[in-house]
């Protein structure tokens, strides 16, 4: 049985698309694979182009072994943005194979020397940001604990201190599922109830908001 791979940055990546496969039903693509053969989620655990090119290359070894057919990545934007993420896989891919290349995002180039397809999404809105700027988007319950970190951040300011919005925003969700989104005998076992993987598996995000949209795409690709 073929097998399709998908490289995310983090588990909390993984819950996230788990959660939004699930939501979405999709059970089969067009080419009769079942989406769950994208059934190994491996994990960088934080971006670089050399975890990147670490783990291409143990996918070319398993590649005929496991049977893989196809390889998704995901990446976040960051502050770096779109272009340079697409730039960065593009260099660690000539691990594997010098010529594959990308162009854009949500669409397959195929190795012919390893005779596997690639493909890539990078998790951004307005072309930046990462999986936490994406949740803030789709949250779909009140968060006034979540939201009064706003003048929590202007108090900051005003006393010539920041917060990266990168740590902003990843403060803003874990606030709002702790305390927004979960119940205070939940909060009491906060650390396994009220953490990323227990979330994802609660009506808390709006999995219809347009922001997903480019995601839902790259996902019905297999």
């Amino acid at each position: 049985m073929s097998r399709n791979i998908l490289i995310v940055e983090s588990e909390n990546d993984q819950y996230f698309i788990e959660s939004l496969t699930d939501y979405l039903n999709i059970s089969f693509v067009s080419i009769d694979t079942p989406i769950c053969s994208i059934d190994d989620y491996e994990c960088l655990n934080g971006l670089s182009k050399a975890k990147l090119e670490a783990k291409l290359q143990e996918l070319k070894i398993e590649i005929e072994k496991r049977g893989i057919d196809k390889i998704g990545i995901i990446l976040d934007a960051d502050q770096q943005g779109v272009t340079k993420r697409i730039e960065l896989i593009n260099d660690a891919l000539k691990v594997i194979d010098n010529e594959l290349n990308m162009t854009t995002y949500n669409h397959f180039i195929k190795s012919e020397s390893l005779e596997i397809e690639i493909a890539c999404y990078i998790t951004n809105v307005e072309g930046y940001g990462e999986l936490e700027t994406i949740l803030k988007q789709i949250k779909s319950k009140d968060s006034p604990f979540a939201d009064c970190l706003y003048d929590w951040k202007r108090c900051l300011e005003e006393k010539s201190q920041s917060v990266k919005n990168k740590d902003f925003d990843k403060f803003w969700v874990n606030t709002y599922q702790r305390f927004d989104c979960c119940t205070k005998k939940e909060q009491k076992q906060a650390a396994r109830k009220c953490n990323q993987e227990a979330s994802m598996k609660k009506d808390i995000w709006n999995f219809e908001h347009s922001v997903l949209d480019g995601l839902k795409e790259f996902l019905k690709l297999f």
